[in-house]
């Protein structure tokens, strides 16, 4: 019982920690989209390291695979740190959020899962959503100064996350099981830094920018996915999506709080049809798999990540992608 109430608290400290990321990314002092590229160059270039050192067996078990998935993860990192320089954090991770509709669309022709009933409804409540933001982005402001485009940006996030979860459930049940699945986060991580690096430089930063971008790669990313890796080895992954709700819920809350930044409320209806789905989805595939979805959570620690994240951050979140929120 200690082992498990310790491991649901590791994985509330994760996502709280991946909430965070909106916040500090609006925080520096790079602005636009090509501020949003030197941020995500230099976030992952840290969060490389800082994986890397925190947990060994992430410099393990790499082959052509890990770089394969790396690439989606890196395409994740990089456009939702862009999204967010440009919108509004909530559409950012809100969006990034959708990857589960992608999964599901994705599940006949890669996973080999045919389509229910009830995901056709899911699917539709989740379409409803996104439209929501599309019709209204927002207006124009100093924290978000290009909402549709960034809206935009993060949506694509989404898929980038998506094609991640899928990848990660590839790596977790191959060769190298949940060692190649860490490896990926680094070279995901990696690939960012130096597909970033010929637009980010020369980069000038003041102390607040470069305090800010350590905070992202060692705490946001980096701390975050230790107690992640570690909290899903007692925890189901049912209980693992509940509670990495975390992350979605105050993304917008410590935005809102630091930078005074409101989403429109049309977003924020848009956000609530996404969370409501998706959570409500993971209900219902518990009830009617359990059994299924408990040896997900048991076959292994990143591979309990990925069959458990219903969409970040990024980490690392979103609702829980590792390093996407």
């Amino acid at each position: 019982m200690k082992h498990i109430q310790q491991a649901r608290l590791e994985i509330v400290l994760a996502a709280l920690l991946f909430s965070t990321g909106g916040a500090a990314i609006k925080g520096t002092g790079f602005s636009g989209l090509h501020g949003g590229i030197q941020v995500a160059c230099l976030r992952s270039g840290v969060a490389a390291i800082a994986i890397a050192l925190m947990l060994p067996r992430s410099r393990r078990a790499w082959t052509w695979r890990t770089f394969v998935v790396g690439v989606a993860y890196a395409a994740t990192l990089i456009l939702f740190v862009a999204a967010n320089k440009l919108t509004t954090s909530a559409s950012a991770i809100f969006l990034q959020d959708t990857a589960p509709l992608y999964v599901l669309l994705a599940g006949p022709l890669l996973l080999h899962e045919r389509i229910r009933r009830v995901d056709l409804i899911f699917m539709a409540v989740m379409m409803a959503g996104l439209s929501l933001f599309i019709i209204s982005p927002g207006p124009a402001v100093a924290t978000a100064p290009h909402p549709l485009e960034g809206n935009i940006l993060a949506l694509i996030s989404g898929v980038g996350w998506a094609a991640t979860v899928i990848g990660l459930r590839w790596l977790a049940r191959g060769e190298g099981g949940s060692d190649a699945a860490a490896g990926a986060t680094v070279a995901g991580n990696l690939i960012a830094f130096l597909a970033c690096l010929p637009l980010a430089v020369p980069v000038h930063g003041d102390g607040v920018d470069w305090v800010l971008i350590v905070y992202l790669g060692v705490v946001q990313i980096g701390l975050a996915y230790v107690f992640l890796t570690k909290g899903v080895r007692y925890v189901t992954a049912f209980e693992v999506s509940l509670l990495l709700f975390v992350e979605p819920a105050l993304n917008p809350v410590w935005t809102w709080l630091i930078h005074g930044e409101k989403p429109s409320p049309l977003s924020i209806l848009g956000g609530v049809l996404i969370l409501g789905a998706t959570a409500v989805k993971i209900c219902l595939d518990w009830k009617l798999t359990p059994r299924a979805v408990a040896a997900a959570a048991s076959g292994g620690e990143v591979s309990g990540v990925a069959e458990a994240a219903p969409g970040a951050r990024g980490s690392p979140g979103s609702a829980g992608s590792p390093g996407g929120g």
